[in-house]
Parts: structure tokens; C-alpha cells; sequence
């Protein structure tokens, strides 16, 4: 079993020293005490089935995942189903994590259970020290951190190590494998591997997490770029699939490659960066990969701080304010400043289930099965709230489905119908191939392979809550989902 090693502050400070960190000498720190370091001598390889620390009871409660709004950065709130807390990185040196903070009192977050260090570049430490002196001191703690163990040489670092060591906070440094308990929810350490990859580069080497809570699980690869990515997909192979992804490195076109996309199956991914990003973040190539994929984008930038809360099985998204969610519409949504007022609303509800497929009877006809005893078409999302004027905006609002079965299914005559009988025919010679998707828009356009339109002069979706019902062209009844 891998053991965790739990590092003294005096033994992490001498890698920082070692690093060339700027103004901090080894005799600031005194020698290294190890007299109660916990060791391993080696990480052992994992794998798929050694790698869950703490199995997921059956849900009783909700998931909280909160990507909040800090501009050019990231950091992001777990609230699990018994109210224990992960916070995953601090946002940017430049602020201090004075947005962070707020956020978290905000929220009556009271203690940190589990601060998770991605890796140490500044725009993800930048509210580490200030986070850790006001929970140490005006609040209930922090339980434990955990770091992936490479140094940086930079005063926003020795701030942070400063802050653990004058508090006394337990530092474990973490690598694929290791442990991190965490009630109610199943979490996984995929990465860093032992040995580091590419000579310690960090962002290479960033703590990758899944979280899974009942049938739906969510990924962060931190700023984890082509190296880390080949590596998971290695090692864990179609173990990644994952309801909801964050997109590594706020959306660079180094993160996020398409192969990972397709061995993880997002049904959403979130982007943390600014509007005005120096960089150019999210750069196209990313958003036009999860546009070939038809995967639904939220952007801090434009969606500001977003909410997904899993029961288990369904997800639903909450923004502060809508915004598109069409990859190559996301710029078009207006800029929300970080920490800027306002409550979320509920925006989409869709399907969390990472199982890509499931049986489905074997047609004796050459027909596609449709039997509703085993549907194989599933509702992925709803997005029943369209950015501005939803009267405005009628294909900004749409439904998507999936093909969860094994063959190609005929939706020739298949209708689409909401709980007032509003009703959408499909049109012949519209197929769906297995684990595809396609998106009914409520407005009008030229339908295509992955797009149809309603030709609604209204809109058909209640914001605050319907049912989805799907129809065969022979009566049958394969599908009635109700979201709010």
C-alpha cells in the first residue's frame, strides 16, 4: 500500500534553497528535521484498480464543485455531501488571494479540510500564505496539504512555505497513488508519476485528481500539458472518463489534446482564465476540439463563478450570469469581472453517468433496437437559460442527447415533446452513431450530423424546471427526464 510522506517544513524549505529560492538561506530554516518524516522508498506503478483511496458510499447528499472566478488563474471549492472542504489552488500572486478569500467567507466556509497545491507556478500559490494565516488564526484551520514536491524560486513560494511552517500545517508531498481521504467521495491521485517526468518541470508534474461521487466524477490535470497527458492516458487508459473536466492550463492549446478528450468523454468542460487573457487563453485550437465534440464550454471569464452540484447522478451547472456555451461562441458572452457581486442560477441539468454505453438487445430485423426496456438514447444536457434575451436567443437554448447504446439508432420520426406538449418531429434520415451526440437548438438554422433546429418562433424550456419526453415514430416512449 503507498504511504503518504508527510514533509517537515524545515525538509521542503532546503529543496527551496536548493531551487535558488530568493532570500531564503538554509540557516533562516535551521537543519532539516526528519526524526518524524514518513518514507517511501518508492511509489509503486498504478494502476487503474490500486489507485481509489476511499470508496464513494451510495449518495446521500450533494457534491459542490465551485470554479471561482480569478481571472488569469484558477481555484476551485469542493464542498462534499458531509460538508468537508478541498480547496484546489489559491488563484494569482497578484491579488494576494484576496478573491479566494472572499469567496470562501462568503460561502461560511469555516475550515479547509484539504488544500490541494497543484504545482507551484505563482498564478496558482498566489493566496496559499494568505489563505493559510487567515485560517490558521482567525478561523478552524486547515487539515493538510498536499504538493507535488518541486520547488519554485520565487517570494510568492517562500511566502507560501513561511506561512505552513510558522502554522504548523501537516505538508504531504504527493505523488500518483498516494492516499486522500475524503468523505462520502471517491478521490484518486493520478499524478505526478514517480520519477517526475520531463526533469521536474511543473507544469508537467501538476497533481492530477478525480473525484467520483456515485455514477459521476469530475477531472483536474491542473496545469498538466502533452508529456502528463500521454502519461495518463498510459497508465489509466479508459479509467479517465469523467463527467466534467477542467481544461488544463486555463485553456491552452498544449492542455487539453484531443486524445484525451476522447479517452475522458466530458459531457461539459470548465475553463478558468481572463477575458483578456495576456496569453490569448483559451486558445481555438482547445475550443475547436471540444467543438468537433459538440462539448458544451463555461469560462470564469464570461459565466463568472460556476457551481456544479452533483447528486450522484445528474449534474447541474450554476453561473452567475448566462453566457454561450457554444466553443466558438464563447467570446461573444459579455466579460465578468473577478469578484464582482451577484448569486448563480441554475443554467443547464444533464446526465452525469460516465458509463460510455450500456447493453442493448441485438435487432433481428436489421433494424436498430429501440425497445424502451433498455433506451439507449440518453438526455446529456439542457440548456434551457440562453445568454441575454432568451426571446433573442432562441439557439442558445437546446437539449442534447446521447447514443449510449452500441448501434446506430434512426431517429427518422422520433419526436422531441416538453410537459405543455410542445412538439419537434425529427426529420427523416437523421441517424445517431453510438456514443455520439446531437443538440436540438430551439431556433432555426440548416440542420447537420450534430446540430438540429426546432424552428420555434419561442422559446419551448422553462428555465426554472421541465420534462423532456422522447418518442419513437412508432409511439413508444424511450425517454422522460425531468430537470430543474
Amino acid at each position: 500500500m503507498t504511504r503518504r510522506r508527510s514533509l517537515l517544513v524545515g525538509w521542503f524549505v532546503v529543496l527551496v534553497v536548493l531551487s535558488g529560492c530568493v532570500g531564503l538561506t538554509q540557516s533562516d530554516a535551521g537543519p532539516p528535521d526528519t526524526s518524524a518524516l514518513e518514507t517511501s522508498s518508492d511509489h509503486p506503478t498504478p494502476t487503474p484498480a490500486a489507485t481509489t483511496t476511499q470508496t464513494a458510499t451510495t449518495p446521500n447528499g450533494t457534491l459542490e464543485v465551485h470554479f471561482i472566478n480569478v481571472g488569469q488563474s484558477v481555484s476551485t471549492l469542493v464542498v462534499g455531501p458531509t460538508n468537508e472542504t478541498m480547496l484546489i489552488d489559491s488563484g494569482d500572486f497578484r491579488t494576494d488571494g484576496e478573491h479566494v478569500l472572499q469567496y470562501l467567507k462568503q460561502h461560511n466556509i469555516s475550515r479547509i479540510d484539504h488544500f490541494v497545491v497543484t504545482h507551484a507556478d505563482a498564478d496558482h500559490i498566489g493566496g496559499n500564505a494568505a489563505i493559510i494565516d487567515y485560517y490558521e488564526t482567525e478561523a478552524d484551520g486547515i487539515g493538510a496539504i498536499y504538493d507535488p514536491g518541486i520547488a519554485a524560486s520565487t517570494q510568492t513560494y517562500e511566502a507560501y512555505l513561511d506561512a505552513v511552517e510558522q502554522h504548523n500545517v501537516t505538508l504531504y508531498e504527493t505523488r500518483a497513488g498516494d492516499p486522500l481521504p475524503f468523505e462520502g467521495v471517491s478521490v484518486d491521485v493520478l499524478g505526478p508519476p514517480e520519477p517526475y517526468l520531463d526533469n521536474r518541470d511543473r507544469n508537467e508534474n501538476s497533481i492530477v485528481l478525480t473525484l467520483t461521487y456515485g455514477e459521476t466524477r469530475f477531472l483536474f490535470t491542473g496545469d498538466a500539458e502533452a508529456d502528463q497527458e500521454q502519461y495518463l492516458l498510459d497508465t489509466y487508459d479508459e479509467t479517465l472518463r469523467a463527467t466534467v473536466l477542467k481544461a488544463g492550463h486555463h485553456g491552452s492549446q498544449s492542455s487539453t489534446g484531443p486524445a484525451l478528450l476522447d479517452a475522458v468523454g466530458p459531457k461539459t468542460v470548465v475553463i478558468s482564465s481572463a477575458y483578456d487573457s495576456q496569453y490569448g487563453h483559451p486558445h481555438e485550437e482547445v475550443l475547436q476540439r471540444l467543438a468537433d465534440r459538440s462539448i458544451p464550454a463555461y469560462w470564469t471569464a464570461t459565466h463568472g463563478n460556476i457551481v456544479l452540484a452533483s447528486d450522484g447522478e445528474q449534474v447541474t451547472v450554476k453561473t452567475q450570469q448566462a453566457a454561450p456555451t457554444d466553443p466558438l461562441s464563447i467570446r461573444d458572452g459579455t466579460p465578468i469581472e473577478p469578484g464582482a457581486a451577484g448569486s448563480v442560477a441554475p443554467r443547464a441539468t444533464f446526465n452525469g453517468s460516465i458509463d460510455p454505453s450500456q447493453e442493448s438487445p441485438t435487432a433481428t430485423d436489421g433494424e436498430t433496437e429501440t425497445a424502451s426496456a433498455d433506451p439507449a438514447l440518453a438526455l446529456e444536457a439542457v440548456h434551457a437559460d440562453a445568454a441575454g434575451d432568451d426571446q433573442e436567443n432562441l439557439n442558445d437554448e437546446y437539449v442534447v442527447f446521447r447514443n449510449t447504446g452500441d448501434e446506430t439508432l434512426n431517429l427518422s420520426g422520433w419526436t422531441v415533446a416538453d410537459a405543455a406538449d410542445h412538439t419537434y418531429t425529427v426529420p427523416d434520415g437523421v441517424t445517431l452513431a453510438p456514443n455520439a451526440t446531437v443538440t436540438l437548438h430551439t431556433g432555426s438554422g440548416t440542420d447537420t450530423d450534430s446540430d438540429l433546429y426546432w424552428g420555434a418562433g419561442t422559446p419551448i424550456w422553462n428555465n426554472g424546471g421541465d420534462t423532456v419526453i422522447v418518442t419513437t415514430k412508432d409511439g413508444e416512449e424511450v425517454l422522460r427526464e425531468t430537470y430543474s
